[in-house]
């Protein structure tokens, strides 16, 4: 049963670094609502973001992820958002959605609080055929692919004030049980999978500073805990000129580092793109990653109708 159980989570959560299930996203300082989807109360407009990510370019089976986010304020206390994604990494894939409700209130003249609740379904797929196994007699590699629905919830909340924010999300909050084992195997063996998705707990939070009205900085920090994985953080600072072009630079304490770029069209379309190295064992073997966003901003005309 060892080699079971060593294979079991290699190959359900062998494409993400230090255990965690969850895949980093670079500008996270951009599409922060797939950090917490409390910040979509800080938006008098709703937006879509779309992040695509290619890690570890050059490695056979690297992951790649896809992540579509809608959301804003759809009332001075209700905001709404949704989420779609989908997740490869060699034989597995994982697809899903959520929707989440936030409410706000104002804790001063100056600060305000949102709390927010998603709920939603993350499909988990295995890939059988094609699998390179040292035993091709392997029974739990017999039989058809895996294939896996659980519900999946998050629970953030969101203190902001006019230049910045901070809170926190906990994802895969029911760690629901995922029973990745074949059936006919589990049946004829009495064998149970243990395999559960883990609840992690992410806080976020960025500062913007102003130094004149065409220049502005933005530092951003993102921690990510899970249980037996040491915790990882990202670093971030956003460089902007007139709120159009921004660049900077990202670090994360795995010894990743990371350059951003992007560009603001009329205030309502965004395109970004970040640059990720991985400087440790892996250099020599494609340890580069792409990431791209695109943003579209549902900013109304004038003040009368964000009122409405």
């Amino acid at each position: 049963m060892k080699k079971i159980s060593i294979l079991i989570i290699a190959i359900c959560f062998g494409g993400m670094l230090k255990a965690q299930q969850l895949p980093p996203i670079t500008q996270y300082m951009i599409n922060n609502y797939a950090v917490n989807p409390a910040v979509a109360g800080m938006y008098d407009y709703y937006q879509v973001k779309t992040t695509i990510r290619n890690q570890w370019v050059g490695i056979t089976d690297a992951p790649r992820t896809t992540v579509l986010s809608i959301y804003g304020r759809k009332s001075k206390n209700v905001g709404l958002g949704g989420l779609v994604f989908n997740d490869q990494a060699g034989p597995t894939s994982r697809i899903g959605g959520s929707a989440s409700y936030t409410y706000s209130f104002a804790m001063t003249r100056a600060v305000k609080m949102s709390f927010a609740l998603s709920g939603g379904f993350t499909q988990f797929k295995i890939t059988k055929q094609g699998l390179n196994v040292l035993d091709d007699n392997d029974y739990l590699l017999l039989g058809n692919d895996v294939v896996r629905s659980a519900p999946d919830a998050t629970f953030g909340f969101n203190m902001y004030g006019d230049k910045w924010y901070f809170g926190a999300a906990i994802p895969q909050l029911l760690s629901a049980n995922l029973n990745l084992m074949d059936d006919d195997y589990a049946r004829i063996y009495n064998e149970v999978s243990e395999g559960s998705l883990a609840r992690h707990f992410y806080v976020l939070g960025a500062y913007k500073h102003d130094f004149n009205p065409f220049w502005s900085i933005e530092p951003s920090v993102l921690l990510k805990s899970v249980e037996a994985a040491p915790l990882q953080a990202d670093f971030g600072v956003k460089t902007s000129y007139d709120d159009k072009l921004w660049f900077g630079m990202g670090y994360r304490n795995n010894g990743e580092v990371a350059g951003l770029l992007g560009y603001s069209i009329q205030e309502r379309f965004m395109i970004g793109y970040s640059y990720d190295v991985l400087n440790s064992d892996m250099s020599g073997y494609g340890s580069a990653s792409h990431e791209f966003m695109i943003g579209i901003r549902f900013v109304a005309a004038n003040e009368s109708e964000i009122m409405k």
